[in-house]
């Protein structure tokens, strides 16, 4: 027996009333989430003529982002289904109709935008300024970048223990 589903209460409660736990949860502000929403809602990927209905969009993305927020057990198929209350295929069918959405050319055209020449060579003189002039070509990483790591590493795994509490690589 299962605690009942978390997502319908994010919804309902935490959106609304906690927007600050709202984004601890899915790693975006309901504002973001909404205008997520809102652009890939009318995407082919969402249409569905079986007599099976697809999830709401919001869900799916929901799903998506709580999954790609987590790392470790919590990241795992059995975590996000009992936290969505959804089946363990329909985890990772949600995850690809928001990742086919999500990287469509027309939606990366108006939600992703590359620096501009200008800006580029403010970061690299920012970069040039703040470290080594030998890393000015280095100008889309600044110091301090974090992978996260499932686990601690078996060799000098304290060298890895980071300072949110976690393990971690740090890009330089």
């Amino acid at each position: 027996l299962h605690p009942p589903a978390q997502l319908p209460h994010v919804f309902s409660v935490t959106k609304i009333k906690y927007p600050d736990h709202f984004r601890q949860i899915l790693c975006v502000t309901p504002y973001t989430f909404d205008r997520i929403t809102a652009k890939i809602c009318t995407d082919p990927v969402f249409v569905n003529h079986s007599h099976c209905e697809q999830h709401p969009v919001n869900v799916q993305l929901a799903v998506t982002l709580y999954r790609f927020g987590h790392s470790g057990n919590a990241a795992g198929q059995s975590a996000v289904t009992r936290w969505a209350g959804v089946g363990h295929g329909t985890v990772s069918l949600m995850t690809r109709r928001v990742m086919t959405a999500i990287l469509r050319p027309d939606f990366m055209a108006e939600a992703v935008r590359f620096p501009t020449a200008e800006e580029k060579e403010a970061a690299k003189s920012w970069v040039e300024a703040h470290s080594c002039k030998a890393w000015r070509g280095g100008w889309c990483l600044v110091d301090g970048t974090l992978i996260p790591l499932y686990n601690r590493p078996h060799w000098y795994g304290e060298s890895y223990f980071d300072q949110k509490c976690n393990y971690s690589l740090n890009i330089q």
